[in-house]
């Protein structure tokens, strides 16, 4: 996972799903799930709202519409973090929806929300806080660790480590380890071109939470330990060049 800034809503569609919320809330609280539901999956409203919101969302997606769970690309499905079956007052609400694959969105998370002892969600939302902080990548495996009950939860409500996911992270730190290398010789030779196709590369490519981390942990003391695979020391020291992590850093 890694970090989204989530944009602002334009004027129209804030009035159009406020319209469809407040009929959710007339409704008798018995009835407001199989009516939300409905409204969802209209076609009107499919066309009207919910494919503006999936193109929005994957404006603020990294990478090439990267789930904003797994990673992945190419994602297709506008999720809500808080269940319809959970909360359906919040079907409509921007703040509640984010870019997910279907694997992620229907296979894994579907309904499921843990929530603490307090009543907070024991889920990460990637646009309210930093995923960094409750997950840990293996670079050298490709497989999260949750650092905390939300990291665990989160990395078992969306089988995060599940199938090929971790075989396609160490891909994606792979060419990340080549394009940096093609930076640096651009860099040498006064490329520009070939400079900025291995940041496009990092940068379009899936699983851009590899990327990221391997910056952020490469200016930390102990970066041997998360580069515990054979990088090489001229990439590590690589993405420690401020013009690099520049170009890359979300």
């Amino acid at each position: 996972m890694i970090r989204v800034q989530r944009i602002e809503l334009p004027r129209q569609l804030v009035a159009h799903a406020a319209e469809l919320t407040e009929r959710v809330t007339k409704a008798e609280p018995e009835e407001r799930y199989d009516l939300a539901r409905g409204l969802w999956n209209h076609t009107t409203q499919r066309r009207k709202l919910v494919t503006p919101l999936r193109r929005l969302l994957g404006q603020m997606a990294h990478g090439n519409r990267c789930c904003m769970y797994c990673c992945d690309d190419l994602s297709t499905d506008v999720d809500h973090f808080e269940p319809l079956a959970v909360n359906p007052l919040r079907t409509f609400d921007w703040l509640n929806h984010l870019l997910a694959c279907t694997t992620c969105n229907s296979h894994h998370k579907g309904e499921r929300f843990p929530l603490d002892n307090s009543g907070e969600p024991l889920l990460i939302d990637p646009t309210r806080e930093d995923p960094y902080e409750h997950l840990y990548l293996g670079l050298e495996n490709g497989e999260y660790t949750g650092l905390t009950d939300k990291g665990r939860a989160t990395l078992d409500v969306c089988g995060l480590n599940r199938d090929e996911l971790p075989d396609a992270r160490r891909g994606a730190r792979d060419v990340v380890c080549m394009c940096v290398s093609t930076w640096q010789r651009g860099r040498e030779k006064g490329n520009e071109r070939n400079m900025a196709v291995a940041v496009r590369t990092i940068r379009e490519q899936p699983f851009a939470d590899v990327a990221q981390f391997m910056l952020r942990q490469a200016v930390l003391p102990k970066a041997r330990v998360a580069f515990a695979f054979d990088l090489g020391d001229e990439t590590l020291d690589l993405l420690r060049v401020p013009e690099l992590r520049a170009a890359l850093l979300v």
